[in-house]
């Protein structure tokens, strides 16, 4: 849709949620919904919850603009009660939602691609140990994002509570090779990539606290890689969104080696749009604002699925 056209709809932002991710999507939709507004749209911030379907409805929402994170907002879920109300949103669709929130049926599809993931194993509640790895490796849920219920195990006397912290959240969990690494991030924006950021946590690990807490990491941007291996990232990044049927905007997150390795750790259909979140830091880098970004990334809304 046209900005003009877009000028005359009802735009609902959705925001909060039901996940873990909550107070993360809480301020990306805050940020947007200000955006909107100065615009000049017709925004109204929503709260989502169990009843989303009858909110859309009552309060007459042309266009969703999708900011949850998380469980039941970057899943699909969401993105299937749009489709079911016929209601064009922002970002990915069902499928690629749901494959890009699960990182175990993501590292298959992006193996297919013939793209580098860290070797891994599934472990569901019940397996005996920590199947074929030498530590240190890193224990995640399949389903949660910004780190949450994340571990990295040095010595045995960790692996218990790593377990038990993931499966807190999921009743599948990954365990992974830990790869040493750069912690290196691209922006997608209109399915182009628009650069690469370098992340240094002041901590040994880019968790939660990292991410969301001021000055708990260094911003380096544009990632300062050789050129060649920049545009190998770059492409890398565009090569996951499209494998993974993404749609619009996605970060997508890698460890580069010493040895030049590219290492695709996720595909985020729904990066943080906050005050410290890297896409709008990415597309600033490109020369974008964050309300030009906020009103480029409404344009794409649509239905993805045919009508």
């Amino acid at each position: 849709m046209t900005r003009d056209e877009l000028k005359t709809k009802k735009i609902g932002v959705l925001m909060g949620g039901l996940s873990a991710e909550r107070e993360v999507s809480l301020a990306s939709g805050a940020a947007v919904h200000k955006a909107l507004l100065n615009r000049g749209y017709n925004a109204v911030a929503i709260d989502v919850g169990r009843d989303i379907a009858r909110v859309l409805a009552d309060e007459g929402v042309d266009v969703a603009f999708v900011c949850l994170h998380g469980r039941f907002g970057e899943d699909g879920a969401v993105q299937g009660v749009l489709e079911m109300m016929e209601i064009p949103y922002t970002g990915s669709g069902v499928l690629a939602s749901a494959l890009a929130m699960n990182k175990i049926f993501a590292k298959k599809i992006f193996q297919a691609a013939g793209l580098t993931v860290a070797p891994y194993r599934v472990m569901r509640r019940g397996d005996a140990a920590i199947p074929g790895f030498q530590l240190p490796v890193v224990v995640k849920p399949s389903q949660e994002g910004s780190s949450v219920g994340v571990s990295i195990v040095r010595d045995e006397a960790q692996i218990a509570p790593a377990l038990e912290l993931a499966f807190t959240y999921d009743e599948e969990i990954l365990v992974e090779q830990f790869i040493k690494g750069r912690e290196v991030q691209v922006g997608i924006l209109e399915d182009k990539a628009l650069g690469a950021i370098e992340i240094v946590p002041k901590k040994e690990f880019y968790d939660f606290e990292a991410k969301y807490t001021p000055g708990m990491a260094e911003h380096i941007l544009p990632a300062p890689l050789p050129p060649v291996l920049y545009q190998k990232v770059l492409a890398a990044g565009e090569e996951a969104h499209r494998a993974l049927g993404c749609s619009g905007y996605s970060r997508v997150d890698f460890l580069v080696t010493e040895q030049e390795e590219c290492y695709l750790l996720e595909v985020n259909t729904l990066p943080g749009m906050t005050a410290l979140s890297l896409l709008p830091e990415i597309a600033g880098g490109a020369g974008i604002g964050f309300e030009e970004l906020v009103e480029r990334i409404l344009t794409t809304a649509a239905l993805k699925i045919s009508q």
